[in-house]
């Protein structure tokens, strides 16, 4: 039940993430989120859309190097604690995440939701669902 997420490796430079932006718009793709990781020279874009496979294929078509890589999404309470109650979860199954990023989308519910990268992704989705947590599909995240 993993959601899909691009990778896009982006130059530090003025621009870079517009024209990536302008791609993807252009190509009538929506960002649901997104994390950036850089270097002093390099970026990787982190994303979630609404149409991954189109968008890997028109990056790809400029040249851009993507990749898309499952990653888990969750649905949190868009409270105080509701990340807090997340990863004490994990952290109590000695779950390592490698990197996390949030958004909330007003147009569903009330949730927030995370994305995660871990190790093995059945067995956090397992774990989270057994702690009640609604774990996100790309067809969830494509409404919210």
């Amino acid at each position: 039940m993993s959601v899909k997420q691009l990778s896009v490796f982006a130059e530090n430079k003025n621009g870079s993430i517009y024209e990536i932006s302008k791609t993807l718009s252009d190509n009538n793709i929506n960002i649901r989120a997104f994390s950036i990781a850089d270097t002093q020279n390099y970026g990787i874009l982190r994303l979630i859309v609404d149409d991954p496979r189109a968008a890997a294929l028109a990056l790809s078509s400029e040249g851009r190097i993507v990749s898309v890589t499952d990653v888990v999404g969750v649905q949190i309470p868009d409270e105080r604690g509701g990340l807090t109650s997340l990863l004490a979860v994990l952290a109590e199954a000695e779950i390592s995440v490698e990197y996390l990023y949030a958004f909330v989308a007003s147009r569903v519910d009330d949730h927030a939701y995370v994305v995660l990268r871990v190790e093995d992704n059945a067995k956090t989705e397992e774990l989270l669902v057994a702690a009640g947590f609604a774990l996100c599909t790309d067809e969830l995240l494509k409404q919210a």
